[in-house]
């Protein structure tokens, strides 16, 4: 078992080789998803969880007359099919899982009703040394999802750091200035200039974007995402579905299952790691500025910044992106990018994007590519 000194579990060499026993080992069982199936309140739940209004996602009247004839789902809908995508990890109990980036795959679109089902196996375990908790073990897993056909549409690798919480909050220096720092309070004229950028937001939508009128160094248009609060995270896990939110009999079942979820709060209620996406005590406790976004939501941001500059013609093929840092309640993320590449590959036309975002201090949070199809003239 880990080592516990301090509040929580250490990591330990045992532990780690049990969870190296299950590299390449495909999952008897996927945990049970929060979406089964694309359902037009399933999508629009996800599309609004994080603040994207595309109606081709949302709206079915204005979708059947696109060339899908039906509303599709957004690229990052899948994170809501799969927990192992999410972030929900095995081994190491009590050690504490920060979901840290993706690599995805899209091979065809997920359309109104769609039946998904996944594959998954852990793909690698990596060691690393952080300033936010010293040893950190990178944990991958790949994950195949598929429709009712059978057609694979989608493929992903995504990763969670494992660090030790108490490690994290005595030891990491990570978040030094932040924790010196007073709190942020936003003026009405900051308020004013970031609400414009929604008010300016483009859904490039039926207006087709052409391969032959991209260049090369052009930008896209800023996105912004925030001012962030607790009410955005939850308003994501409503769609999302988080991975351990539970109430009464069923959150008694998962702590019963798996002790190491069930972490007492200050009523001495066991409670759900999840929390330090809305609780700043917790957050602070391992290690955290305070409460903050989800990763998953964050790579989601990033991926609707392409399909809103794509427009309903163009494919997204692919989106990898790392993230860099929390963003506790408070910030604002601006996300910027530009076009490094484009060629012809059998008969399309693609753009590769590179695109970062950054905090309202100019601190980075987390980068990408992502690469798209575009119609042809």
């Amino acid at each position: 078992m880990s080592i516990k000194e301090g509040d929580f579990p250490r990591i330990t060499e045992e532990e780690l080789n049990n969870l190296r026993s299950r590299i390449g080992v495909k999952i008897s069982r996927d945990p049970e998803p929060w979406c089964y199936e694309a359902t037009r309140d399933n999508i629009r739940h996800y599309a609004h969880g994080i603040g994207d209004d595309n109606p081709l996602w949302c709206e079915p009247d204005y979708a059947t007359q696109t060339k899908y004839n039906s509303i599709i789902a957004l690229p990052s809908f899948l994170f809501a099919t799969s927990r192992i995508a999410s972030g929900y990890v095995g081994g190491l109990p009590g050690i504490h899982a920060m979901w840290a980036g993706a690599n995805w795959k899209w091979h065809s679109p997920v359309f109104r009703n769609d039946e998904i089902s996944t594959e998954s196996h852990l793909k690698d375990l990596i060691e690393h040394q952080t300033q936010f908790a010293g040893r950190a073990i990178q944990q991958i897993y790949h994950v195949d999802f598929f429709n009712q056909s059978g057609v694979c549409v989608a493929e992903c690798d995504s990763w969670c750091f494992r660090t030790e919480r108490d490690t994290a909050r005595e030891q990491g220096t990570k978040y030094n200035k932040v924790r010196e720092a007073s709190e942020k309070r936003y003026s009405q004229q900051e308020l004013d200039d970031i609400f414009q950028n929604y008010a300016d937001e483009e859904i490039r939508g039926s207006n087709a974007r052409y391969y032959e009128d991209v260049t090369i160094g052009e930008t896209l248009p800023r996105m912004v995402k925030g001012p962030m609060t607790v009410t955005g995270f939850i308003a994501y896990a409503q769609g999302w579905g988080g991975l351990y939110i539970r109430a009464n009999k069923l959150a008694w079942k998962q702590v019963t299952k798996h002790s190491g979820l069930g972490i007492p709060n200050r009523f001495n209620i066991p409670d759900c790691p999840e929390r330090v996406h809305w609780e700043n005590e917790f957050a602070t406790k391992v290690g955290a500025p305070g409460a903050y976004d989800y990763g998953p939501e964050r790579c989601s941001w990033m991926t609707h910044h392409i399909t809103n500059w794509i427009g309903d013609e163009g494919f997204l093929i692919s989106s990898n992106t790392k993230i860099r840092r929390h963003n506790p309640e408070g910030d604002t993320l601006f996300i910027e990018g530009k076009i490094t590449d484009k060629f012809e590959k059998d008969g399309n036309g693609i753009v590769e994007v590179t695109h970062e975002a950054r905090n309202q201090d100019g601190e980075l949070s987390i980068l990408g590519t992502a690469t798209a199809r575009l119609p042809r003239r």
